[in-house]
């Protein structure tokens, strides 16, 4: 079992490179959004190739919902941007070289012995880093399809957004409410020192 993959958990802020060096930490990728986490066996993997491939559909979805896709591999800068080229995966790519995610969550696949391979794991992640949901992905058919993933985000947006369903009156009564607070369109917004 992982270390620390468990929905309600808060997941830790990894800071990695993507596949231009430049260091990102999960946290600023995620922002106020939620976001879907996919940790990859590794570039080696075809069953890795034709998961990514799947996915692209998705990260086009997730532009326009407020949902961020990042993908973390356990290989060096040039490995992740080989991927991403080979599939047309074209969101974060992380590259975990040192095996940092790989070691603190507790997810070597030891039963590949010619690889630094992760068990494949897709989490989905609430705003915060709050782990949701966990898919354990050794298995292809254990990595989710985009239509779970839809479901899941529909759950997760059901329950952490209050106007989910803005037709129910007290959401639209409260946006009228912040309207009338808010000055007039064009009059300059106060400032605060």
């Amino acid at each position: 079992m992982s270390n620390g993959l468990i929905p309600g958990a808060v997941l830790p802020d990894f800071e990695l490179p993507d596949d231009q060096g430049t260091m990102r930490r999960l946290s600023q990728l995620q922002g106020e959004d939620a976001m879907i986490l996919m940790l990859g066996r590794g570039e080696h993997c075809p069953r890795e190739r034709q998961h990514l491939r799947e996915m692209v559909t998705f990260h086009q979805w997730c532009a326009v919902a407020f949902t961020e896709l990042v993908t973390v591999l356990p290989n060096n800068l040039r490995d992740p941007n080989k991927m991403r080229i080979a599939t047309g995966a074209y969101w974060t790519f992380l590259a975990d070289a040192d095996l940092r995610v790989q070691h603190t969550l507790d997810i070597r696949e030891y039963t590949d012995p010619h690889h630094d391979a992760t068990v494949p794991h897709t989490v989905v992640l609430a705003p915060g880093l709050v782990i949701d949901k966990v898919y354990v992905g050794y298995w292809f058919w254990g990595r989710p399809s985009t239509h779970q993933l839809w479901g899941d985000l529909q759950d997760l947006f059901r329950r952490t957004k209050a106007d989910f369903d803005p037709t129910r009156p007290e959401v639209r009564a409260a946006w009228e409410q912040a309207q009338t607070a808010a000055p007039p369109s064009g009059e300059p917004q106060p400032t605060h020192a």
